[in-house]
Parts: structure tokens; sequence; C-alpha cells
């Protein structure tokens, strides 16, 4: 049986940051990296753009082979974990394979998550979560007349763009009040749908699809109002599930997603799970949460290898803290951190022509910024939220001009 002393399990950031920093603290203990993908590790965030024909797939390769030579790293592509043995220490591959492990991480990502609607499965729809998946979806945009889009979340506000500028009659349909609901705001959702509808998109919020049928070469999308649809290209985006079904019977603990520690440990030891499939602590309080984003995974990725090191320089993980960047004909929208605004917390809006910012204060420290047109470095607010700088004496100038305020905080405190 093969046995590695590191198992690291995934393809994307999380898997791949977490090797990065197993060979900065251990040169010499043996690698093994599994994912189920057939391609080369690649970004899930950069999909769009290879729907849209921006990229291809050849320019978001993240890692060679080369690459892992380099690294001393055993690299299988098409290797699916179908369940784990902690007592043995062996995981079971899809077929049938068995590799013995010492220390093991989970960094298996999402899959699209199809809600149970009436005759979904009679019906062909597309999901966007490969690069298979993107290359269909590329090739159907390319015949579509008339699409429609179930759910108005990230990665189907940008596949309806993608329809709009290809020609096609576009409708999206999301069950919640406002298009982007886990990443925007009312008033900033409310300016991003106002561009789609310029453009010709019909936008249906608080609308569920009570059915789906067959008809011809077309679909029916049959709405809770009373409406149907006809679509000859269906994109189901409605979220994402953690991929954690291996986990049957092997005693690690999970929610909506594998529970760890702070330092990216589960409940069993030896094994720790990062990424989309984790559930982690909040920045912002409450319990545990997934934020499935980039930097996320590749933070996670990186302490639980540090952690799976022993790498002496481990810090505990601070929190997950959101931020999103979207852009859309042209424009811009980022969301960075908590938008409620807590007891004793506060809040300024600027809304003007030009687009829209809001900015969330508590303690004197910014708890979460938000804007529409207005640009700033996401990355340095997340920074300035997750150090819990104070800005109350530059809140003026911030909420004025986030970029350049932002960037002299960042001068004064990176170094």
């Amino acid at each position: 049986m093969p046995h590695a002393h590191y198992l690291v399990v995934g393809g994307s950031h999380a898997a791949l940051e977490a090797v990065n920093a197993i060979r900065m603290c251990d040169a010499d203990n043996n690698v093994t990296l599994l994912t189920r993908d057939r391609r080369p590790p690649y970004s899930p965030t950069a999909l769009p753009y290879v729907v849209s024909g921006r990229a291809s797939p050849e320019k978001l390769v993240l890692r060679t082979q080369d690459d892992f030579a380099r690294q001393r790293v055993d690299y299988r592509a098409g290797a699916e974990l179908a369940r784990i043995n902690p007592e043995r220490k062996v995981a079971v591959l899809s077929d049938g394979a068995e590799i013995a492990f010492e220390k093991l991480l989970l960094a298996t990502g999402a899959s699209p998550a199809i809600p149970p609607i009436p005759g979904v499965e009679t019906v062909p729809y597309h999901v966007l979560r490969t690069m298979d998946d993107a290359l269909r979806l590329k090739q159907a945009i390319a015949k579509a007349r008339r699409a429609v889009v179930l759910g108005a979340g990230l990665v189907g506000m940008h596949a309806a763009e993608h329809l709009v500028e290809a020609g096609a009659e576009v409708a999206i349909v999301e069950m919640q009040e406002q298009v982007l609901g886990a990443c925007f705001d009312a008033a900033a959702a409310a300016h991003i749908e106002r561009a789609f509808v310029a453009h010709g998109a019909r936008v249906l919020t608080g609308r569920r699809v009570i059915g789906l049928a067959r008809r011809g070469t077309a679909t029916d999308v049959r709405l809770d109002d009373g409406q149907t649809l006809e679509a000859d290209l269906l994109l189901v985006a409605t979220g994402v599930k953690p991929n954690m079904d291996f986990l049957a019977g092997s005693g690690v603990a999970r929610d909506r997603g594998i529970l760890v520690d702070d330092a990216m440990r589960t409940n069993v030891k030896d094994i720790w799970a990062a990424g989309d499939c984790a559930q982690a602590k909040n920045f912002h309080g409450g319990g545990p949460v997934i934020n499935a984003i980039l930097p996320v995974a590749a933070e996670q990725g990186r302490i639980a290898g540090m952690a799976m090191a022993g790498d002496p320089g481990l810090k505990p993980y601070p929190g997950s803290a959101p931020l999103n960047t979207y852009r859309f004909f042209g424009r811009h929208a980022l969301a960075v951190g908590a938008g409620d605004v807590p007891p004793g917390g506060a809040q300024r809006v600027r809304a003007d022509d030009a687009g829209y910012l809001r900015v969330v204060i508590e303690n004197g420290c910014l708890r979460g910024i938000f804007s529409v047109n207005h640009f700033f470095d996401a990355g340095v607010m997340r920074e300035l939220i997750l150090r819990r700088v104070p800005i109350s004496d530059a809140l003026d100038r911030l909420v004025a001009d986030p970029l350049t305020t932002g960037r002299e905080f960042m001068s004064r405190l990176w170094k």
C-alpha cells in the first residue's frame, strides 16, 4: 500500500497553499496531493472568464507537473476520495485503491447544490463549478436565444451578463428579495440590478421556481406567481454544498461543513480541513461559518499546512471575514466584512450619481465597507478589519476617498 506522510486531498487554493506551507517547514517527508479533477490545478473563481472567452484554460493553470516535481510532491489527478478510515489511517479512493497517511488534509471544495424542484431531473441544465462546466456553458451560450438563470449570486450574475452580451433574452430568477444577497446590501444590489435591466435582462426577485418541464427543444420554467418562462438554456446557480460524503462513518464532526478549530484541525487526531469544505470561526462572532472565497481558502490552507508540519510560526486563525469583488458591464462592486450595524455601532453612507459607498463602524474600528463604482483596495480594508485598526479620526477621509485613505493606513502599518 502506498504511504504518504502528508496526504492532501484537493486541487485548488487551500490545498496548494497547504503544500507550500508544509514544504517551507519540512523539506524531507513525502507529500501526496490527490484531486478528482483530471486537469492541472486551476482557480474556480476564474471560470466566468473562461465562459466569456476572456481567458483560456491554459492561462488559468496554478501549478504544472514540473512545479510539483520541484516541490517533490506526488501529484495524482483523477483520484477521487471515497472514504477515510482514521483508525487505520487509510484513505480509500473510488477505484478501491488505498493510501496510508500520517497526516491528512481535506481540502475537497464544494459542488453545485441542485434544488429539489419538481421536474429538475427531466430537463437539461448547466452548472458552473469546474473547467469542463465552463467550456460546456461557453459553447451553449453561443447558441442560446432564451436563457433562464436560477440564482442571482456571483456565479449566476456573471453568467447572465455573458448571456446578455451574447444577445440572448435573459431572465434571472432569485427567491430572495434582491440580487447578490450574500454579498451586498439592498442599496448596492439595486445599483447592480438597474444595470442588468438597462442592458435588457429581466430580474425576477422574490420568486420561486415550482416546476420544470421539457417541451420540444425548450424548457418551461414555472414560477410561483403563475408565470412560465421558456428557455433553450437553463443555468442552475443556486449555491454550493461542501464535498464531504466520504466522511460517513469516520467520526469526523461536521455541520454544514467540516468543523475545525483555529489551526484547521478536526476533532479527529491528525486530520485537518480547509477551504470551501471547512466550517471555521467567524471573525465577526456567532457560530462557525463556511466562507467560500479565495482569500479565506488560501489562508486556511496555509494555516493547516503549518500546523501539519509543526511550524513554530503558526498563528491561530483569526476568523473568516468576507471579501467579494464583482465587475459587471464595465462597473465594479466591492464588499468587505460584515454589513449589519451592531448595538453601539454606526454607519456612513455616500450615495451620488457616480455610485454608492457604505462604511460600518464598531468600537471605532472598521467592521465592513461596501461600494458600487467607488473603488478601494479590498485586501487593505480586510486587513484593517482583521487587525481592528482604529479609524474614527480618519472616517471623513475614508468616506470621501477610500482608496487613498486605505493606502495611507497600509503605509503606516504594513512595515
